[in-house]
């Protein structure tokens, strides 16, 4: 089980719509990975579970969609799943120490929006 590497993407519009289903599948097409995950898939999101890789429910929290051919982070999928890993929506079944590393990759992108993340409000 592990959080994906920071990867600073850029921010996409603050006003961006986020419809996780929707991105999931534009992602999906954009990293080539119709078949199954891949590194270019995995960065997407915050978190997966190393011991099944390839399979694609080990991946959790998504936080970017393509946009004009670009993978970037979307502030509402940012604020989404910070909510997740607060418990909202039932939470989100990954490790404790590895929930508190998700937050602060989450954190970083807080700092870019020009916010604080929940849990630090």
């Amino acid at each position: 089980m592990t959080v994906t590497r920071f990867q600073d993407l850029p921010l996409a519009d603050r006003d961006r719509e986020w419809d996780g289903a929707a991105a999931e599948k534009r992602v999906r097409t954009w990293a080539g990975a119709e078949d199954g995950p891949n590194a270019k898939y995995r960065d997407a999101h915050l978190w997966y579970d190393g011991d099944a890789p390839d399979n694609f429910t080990s991946y959790k929290l998504l936080v970017a969609d393509v946009v004009d051919g670009r993978l970037r982070a979307v502030p509402r999928g940012i604020i989404a799943a910070a909510g997740v890993l607060d418990g909202a929506r039932g939470g989100v079944d990954i490790p404790s120490d590895e929930a508190d590393r998700a937050k602060a990759h989450l954190a970083h992108y807080y700092e870019k929006m020009g916010d604080q993340p929940p849990w630090e409000a």
